[in-house]
Parts: structure tokens; C-alpha cells; sequence
């Protein structure tokens, strides 16, 4: 099953081009990394996909649902972790992911979700402590279960071993490995080729602004 079809997206920041009609398809249970270096056009991708960008040409299509004619639909489909965390400071672990549930409509049932997740981030005895105590870490494992909380179709992710020390990121690969399993599709934008590939299944390498391999 095709989860997300992207097809020539192209995008110009000023009269810079950055994609060139890239183009890149997702089946389920794919877990592709996305290979290249700074300004190869990895998170502009990354941040169209999620429909946080819009390109200047191209179609996306996220579980049958055209992104660019309903952003609002195709995001119900997505989880995202990008460079920032979009993780409300004031607010603790656990509120941050009750208030994520609540956007995402997530029933009663749904939500013993949170507590299995903040045990399986290692966060279980700090959920009531305010986000802006945590390391960089310990964010971005937060970041993360909010990340798969409604158990996206399409998990994408700019560099998210960014910061981790080696215990953070086993967990971090243990997570991913366990969702593509499940069925889902992700898309890891990263230029380390050590950390987290251990449930890659396909490697794309980008190039002035295409996918080329």
C-alpha cells in the first residue's frame, strides 16, 4: 500500500532553487533514510511533506488524500519531528501529550496510550515535571511520543539523533523500528550513517535539490 507519493516538488527561496523536482514514494512498512549534505534539500522536503511548507510545484499524496488541495486531512495522517521540538515548555510531559491527544481528536480509550509511551521514552517518573526543566535529550524523547501518539501512517524526522547520548538513541531506534514494523512508513532525513540504520530498509541519497540514488 502506497502512503505517500511525492512527485516533482520544486521550491525557490528568493531566486535560490532548493528542490528540483524531487520526487519519492513511501510504501508501508518502508523505513527510508534520507542521506545528503547541509543545504542538499533534505528538510525543505522534510517540512513540505509534513505540510508545513508549500512547494512551488509538485503533487503530494499522504494515504490516498491530496496534501496540497487538504493540508488539514493529510495531517491527521502525519507524525513529525523536526530540528525545534514544538513542545510547550510551560506545560508538563504529560500535559504536552494530553494536549497533542486532544488535537488529534483521540478517544478515551486512545489515551492509555500516554502512559505506556512515557514509560517506553524512560520519562514514566518525570511526566509531571514541567518541559522546561528537561535536558535536550529528554526533550527530544518527549518529542518523539508525541510524535507517535496517534500512530501516524507517515512518521518523518529532520536529523532526530541530533543531541542524543547513545542511550537516548537506542531507544530512540528501538521506537522506529518498532513502528515501521507495525505497518507505518518513515522518512529520517539524516546525514549520520552510523545511528539509526539498523531498521533501515532503503537509503535515498539527495542532491542539489533531487533525489538521485
Amino acid at each position: 500500500m502506497t502512503l505517500l507519493a511525492a512527485r516533482d516538488l520544486s521550491k525557490l527561496y528568493g531566486m535560490r532553487p532548493v528542490l528540483r523536482g524531487a520526487s519519492i514514494t513511501l510504501q508501508a512498512g518502508d523505513f527510508v533514510a534520507l542521506l545528503g549534505t547541509n543545504g542538499a534539500g533534505k528538510t525543505t522536503l522534510i517540512r513540505i511533506l509534513a505540510t508545513l511548507m508549500r512547494p512551488d510545484r509538485g503533487e503530494i499524496s499522504i494515504c490516498d488524500t491530496d496534501a496540497m488541495k487538504h493540508p488539514d486531512c493529510a495531517r491527521r495522517f502525519i507524525g513529525a519531528v523536526m530540528h525545534q521540538p514544538m513542545l510547550y515548555p510551560d506545560l508538563t510531559a504529560r500535559e504536552n501529550l494530553e494536549f497533542h491527544a486532544r488535537l488529534h481528536q483521540l478517544t478515551a480509550k486512545n489515551l492509555g496510550r500516554i502512559e505506556t509511551l512515557l514509560a517506553e521514552v524512560e520519562l514514566g517518573k518525570r511526566a509531571n515535571e514541567r518541559v522546561r526543566t528537561f535536558s535536550r535529550g529528554m526533550q527530544q524523547r518527549l518529542t518523539i511520543a508525541r510524535a507517535l501518539l496517534h500512530q501516524p501512517a507517515l512518521l518523518l524526522l529532520d536529523e532526530p539523533f541530533t543531541g542524543l547520548d547513545q542511550h537516548s538513541a537506542d531507544i530512540l531506534s528501538g521506537l522506529l523500528n518498532r513502528h515501521a514494523q507495525s505497518g507505518a512508513a518513515i522518512l529520517m532525513a539524516t546525514h549520520e550513517l552510523g545511528r539509526g540504520m539498523s531498521g533501515v530498509t532503503r537509503r535515498v541519497v539527495m542532491e542539489n535539490g533531487k533525489a538521485i540514488a
